[in-house]
């Protein structure tokens, strides 16, 4: 028996289908040549810091795999592969620049399998101009204190080092290895990443466009509490508020809060309402690093009330402290 011809309509129909099979195969990341696992996601929280006149600081959140495991992190100038790094490092320093330079850097993220994720976003660095003739030191940084901010992460603080010139960067050291940079206007930082119960030393030492490193200063040594709680108030949003407002016959809850200052940039946070994840809110561009707003659904009746709060996932990948928890009512000002 011979086939009926397709009418003009159901070839459009039969192309259409075509179209949003290729779409969602697309989408959704069907299998590939190498196993059928997509490759790594774009790394988050990338940041860039002059270290020196010729030396940048590059930061960048932890990578959850996509299917295989992450094994490692290329780090690129401009169009130029310039670091290599294992997947349990978030951060180098790229040196060998020009003074008075702005530079452009992104970071891709590499599986078990060889495969690259995209790069992340692009972050621009400029190079402070160089000293002449200084060879002369910053003093060492004073009076660094330290403690504990609960299980997996160190709060620490220090005074201002001296030069002559100006201090460009604070390297931070844990032991004898550098695992963190700071600018030259800042005094204190959150180490994340540590283990429960263990004991730490740290120092810190001033460094000034020349790259003179100055002597470190005193060591402090601390012991993260038992447990695995993510972390005290160090690692929690501050200053956490809630809101209940109307909008088109619907109510919603507007939050607002300060981003825990920690090493690297948090770009997620969980939203838990009444006791039970809500929300994830995830930034894909420029994450807030001051005051950060968000506002959900809550329903159309009034006269309800919420308990509301919110934590954020750690450039480490761990989960940091919750919030104050707020309660709000719908109907109301809050």
């Amino acid at each position: 028996m011979r086939g009926v011809p397709p009418t003009a309509s159901s070839r459009r129909l039969l192309a259409l289908c075509a179209v949003v099979l290729l779409a969602v195969s697309c989408r959704w990341g069907g299998p590939d040549d190498t196993g059928g696992e997509r490759p790594p996601g774009a790394p988050t929280g990338v940041t860039a810091q002059a270290g020196s006149a010729t030396s940048v600081h590059v930061m960048w959140n932890r990578v959850a795999p996509a299917g295989s495991e992450v094994t490692g992190y290329e780090v690129y100038r401009g169009d130029t592969r310039v670091k290599e790094v294992p997947a349990a490092t978030h951060m180098v320093d790229v040196s060998r620049l020009r003074p008075a330079t702005t530079y452009v850097f992104t970071v891709r993220a590499r599986d078990a399998d060889g495969r690259l994720g995209p790069p992340s976003r692009e972050v621009r660095a400029t190079t402070p101009a160089a000293a002449r003739a200084d060879t002369r030191p910053p003093t060492a940084p004073g009076d660094l204190e330290g403690r504990a901010a609960g299980s997996r992460a160190a709060q620490l603080s220090w005074s201002a080092a001296r030069d002559d010139r100006g201090v460009v960067s604070y390297d931070l050291y844990q032991g004898r290895t550098k695992i963190h940079s700071v600018g030259g206007n800042q005094t204190a930082a959150v180490v994340t990443g540590l283990r429960p119960g263990t004991r730490y030393s740290f120092t810190v030492r001033a460094r000034d466009a020349a790259d003179n490193l100055s002597p470190p200063g005193r060591v402090v040594r601390l012991t993260t509490a038992d447990g695995a709680d993510g972390g005290a108030t160090a690692t929690a949003p501050a200053d956490f508020r809630a809101t209940a407002r109307s909008s088109g016959g619907a109510y919603y809850i507007v939050l607002s809060w300060v981003p825990p200052r920690v090493d690297g940039t948090v770009t997620e946070y969980e939203v838990r309402l009444d006791g039970r994840p809500v929300t994830s809110l995830v930034y894909g561009g420029e994450a807030p690093r001051d005051r950060a707003t968000y506002r959900f659904y809550a329903g159309e009746k009034a006269g309800v009330t919420h308990r509301v709060r919110i934590r954020p996932l750690l450039p480490d990948g761990t989960w940091g402290a919750f919030s104050a928890e707020r309660t709000v009512t719908t109907g109301t000002a809050g």
